[in-house]
């Protein structure tokens, strides 16, 4: 199987669930801004993002695009997917019925099936479970005048999840309410190390840059 890689929390619980019920991962897949830079969704540089593959232990593979050409962009990561021999891919949705039926909509015209691990399980229960299953995760997005620019940098614990919550937002930033960085966890033969940069503002959302740590 190929697993959507964002780097984030809610792909590497999918993924590990996915390997928990016997599925081998042969792919992580990316989509990348059109320069090649970053990831669309997260911003994370494609080292850290290639620091992640090498971590796992999972080869890892990209597609540049613009949001007008993120479709075929990502119809064609998924169809090198299928031609590896890797015919069904793993998603971190939660619950957002548009995104189950664009995810399957893409992998079913180009020969693959999708297998969301996290489907329809309580949002609360997710970033509880991604705690307890031992992931470490750091927040590296945060949309603004939604979540506070203090939160960036800091590891998802109970405490951070407790600010999340108190300010009305949901914990698992299910709407793009923040996004995460995976640094460790059970699927990894060692530990990301990573430093922190500068915060830019883009679209309404503050992201702090980071770099795998020399």
């Amino acid at each position: 199987m190929f697993c959507s890689w964002s780097g984030g929390k809610d792909s590497a619980l999918a993924l590990h669930e996915a390997i928990r019920a016997g599925a081998e991962p042969r792919l992580l897949v990316t989509m990348l801004t059109e320069d090649g830079i970053r990831s669309r969704s997260h911003g994370l540089h494609r080292s850290v993002l290639e620091a992640q593959s090498d971590a796992l232990g999972v080869p890892i593979r990209f597609v540049g695009a613009t949001w007008a050409d993120y479709e075929p962009g990502f119809a064609q990561l998924v169809g090198a997917a299928v031609e590896s021999g890797a015919s069904t891919g793993v998603f971190g949705d939660i619950d957002i019925a548009g995104h189950r039926e664009w995810v399957e909509g893409v992998c079913g015209r180009s020969g693959a099936s999708a297998c969301l691990p996290l489907w329809n399980r309580d949002r609360a229960d997710v970033v509880s479970d991604l705690l307890d299953t031992g992931f470490k995760a750091v927040v590296v997005a945060v949309r603004d005048q939604v979540l506070p620019e203090s939160l960036l940098g800091r590891v998802i614990d109970r405490e951070v999840l407790g600010e999340i919550s108190a300010t009305g937002a949901d914990p698992a930033g299910e709407h793009g309410e923040y996004h995460s960085l995976v640094t460790d966890g059970p699927m990894f033969k060692r530990p990301l190390e990573v430093e922190f940069g500068e915060v830019k503002l883009a679209d309404g959302v503050l992201f702090r840059d980071v770099r795998v740590a020399d």
